[in-house]
């Protein structure tokens, strides 16, 4: 077992053993346990009662963060004429059609999501080996695959992300920055989790969200009183 740093075994000794704290308590116990070299990340971790195995209970969505995620996203976008001009016209990091698909089918993955139009998509589907692994595929369900570009790359670049359970029932999702206020943290969680309850499906049985954890950047894990949440 990888021996952990001193500053993660200080921020541990914070916790106390067997408690559960309310989201404000958290996130104000992240902003203390991030690291103290850089501006750390601060992410939510969610055990879900589904079974992804079944079609019925995938819980797959986009929040849009009311106060982002203090990092600017990196988006690409596939499209052509008038689309293109528009993605450019958005803040688009890069706009192509084949010749964007192209540089994708050869490995270049340097990017956050990827937008694409509707009439490209026979072409894009073909990325599924690079993109899918990854996430970052463009689908209609999360908005990536839309005529309206330019409204995909400002909701990506304003703090949109997108959640997906896993294999294992569970959820992870970026709530912010180490920098920002307990306020804004406990905001954008409230938003996140205020959507996945929104998406949970009718064939769920039983408690819905399980457990749950805030964690930063090489720091702990900080214990969700779900019941609070």
């Amino acid at each position: 077992m990888a021996k952990k740093s001193k500053n993660y075994r200080a921020a541990l000794e914070k916790l106390e053993e067997g408690k559960f704290y309310t989201a404000n308590e958290a996130v104000g116990l992240a902003r203390e346990t991030g690291s103290k070299n850089f501006n750390s990340t601060v992410e939510v971790a969610l055990k879900l009662g589904v079974d992804p195995r079944k079609a019925d209970q995938m819980v797959r969505g986009t929040v849009i963060l009311p106060h982002g995620t203090g990092k600017t996203a990196r988006v690409i976008v596939f499209a052509t004429g008038p689309a293109a001009d528009a993605a450019i016209a958005a803040g688009a990091d890069e706009v192509g059609g084949d010749d964007l698909i192209e540089k994708v089918a050869a490995g270049y993955t340097s990017f956050d999501a990827a937008v694409s139009t509707p009439e490209l998509m026979g072409k894009v589907g073909r990325l599924g080996k690079v993109l899918g692994p990854r996430g970052l595929m463009p689908n209609p369900k999360t908005g990536t695959v839309t005529p309206d570009v330019a409204k995909a790359v400002n909701e990506i670049k304003g703090g949109k992300i997108e959640f997906r359970v896993d294999k294992h029932s569970n959820v992870h999702f970026i709530v912010g920055k180490a920098a920002f206020s307990a306020e804004q943290l406990e905001e954008n969680i409230k938003a996140a989790l205020d959507e996945i309850n929104r998406s949970k499906p009718s064939s769920a049985k039983g408690r819905y969200i399980q457990k749950g954890t805030v964690t930063t950047t090489f720091g702990p894990g900080i214990p969700l009183d779900i019941n609070a949440i």
